[in-house]
């Protein structure tokens, strides 16, 4: 009795370590998010103008998702591949667009930023 009593807390125990890491093991954002985040900016950042409010909104809403440093380099390499990859998109309005929506992020929004200094 006293064995499986052990065996009991054991168990217990392992299952609340695995509830506590959980949130530590999730994923980092992902390009399709960043994607869903800024696709009201693309306009802009083709045709420059105003910035639309939806786009701002999508500039905060990923901006306060990226806590983590993990985080922050995903979104920063989702960020550079798109303006590497989409010819249309202006470089120097991608790179002050969070400026003109009120957020400050610790990186230029460019194809040659190098996301592994980002923290």
């Amino acid at each position: 009795m006293a064995g499986s009593t052990v065996v009991m807390k054991l168990v217990c125990l392992l299952v609340v370590a695995m509830a506590i890491a959980a949130p530590i093991a999730q994923a980092a954002l992902t390009c399709g998010h960043v994607s869903t985040m800024i696709k009201p900016c693309i306009h802009y950042l083709n045709k420059g103008g105003a910035v639309p409010y939806a786009c701002c909104n999508g500039i905060r809403s990923l901006n306060s998702a990226a806590k983590t440093t993990v985080d922050r380099k995903s979104t920063c390499n989702c960020l550079k591949s798109a303006t590497g990859s989409f010819k249309r998109i202006t470089i120097i309005l991608a790179a002050t667009l969070p400026g003109k929506c009120g957020v400050s992020v610790p990186y230029k929004i460019s194809p040659s930023t190098d996301c592994n200094k980002v923290h």
